[in-house]
């Protein structure tokens, strides 16, 4: 049974650690200095905040595994050649994947794929289904199964 107000929360908490990182990476700072600096800057309620920091401080303790399992089944695309956009939201993904068991692999999906639409390039949102998918099917998240799970194509830049 879904708690009333979690999807909203984490949904907001998910945009909140994206920017968050999309910052550290800009700026060369670090996560928790990052992520003061966001919410002094911008208003969030506190079930986002909570799970923005989870996210954030956990892609950070965990970044070399995430960028390593990202860059797996990122197949012919290393991580410095991804738009920073997509390459965050893929460790973002692939933290909840490899570290969120309660996080339907479905609903992350989802979430990262509207992120993707937002922020990313038109073809982000396929390209971060396609590596988030395969990284699911890779950890054994069975439910990922219902997804294409052809192997991600985009276009060089």
């Amino acid at each position: 049974m879904t708690r009333p107000g979690v999807t909203g929360a984490r949904r907001r908490g998910r945009e909140a650690a994206l920017q968050i990182l999309f910052g550290v990476e800009l700026a060369g700072t670090t996560a928790t200095r990052a992520t003061d600096h966001y919410y002094k800057a911008f208003d969030g309620e506190p079930e986002g905040r909570d799970y923005a920091r989870v996210l954030v401080e956990g892609v950070e303790s965990s970044l070399a595994s995430l960028d390593e399992a990202v860059q797996k089944a990122s197949v012919h695309w290393r991580l410095e050649r991804m738009a920073r956009v997509d390459r965050n939201l893929l460790r973002i993904g692939a933290y909840e994947i490899l570290h969120q068991p309660d996080v339907p692999v479905a609903v992350l999906l989802d979430e990262a794929i509207e992120l993707a639409k937002l922020y990313g390039t038109e073809d982000s949102p396929a390209f971060i289904n396609g590596v988030l998918n395969r990284l699911a099917e890779d950890a054994g998240r069975k439910e990922a199964s219902t997804r294409d799970s052809s192997p991600p194509s985009r276009k060089k830049r």
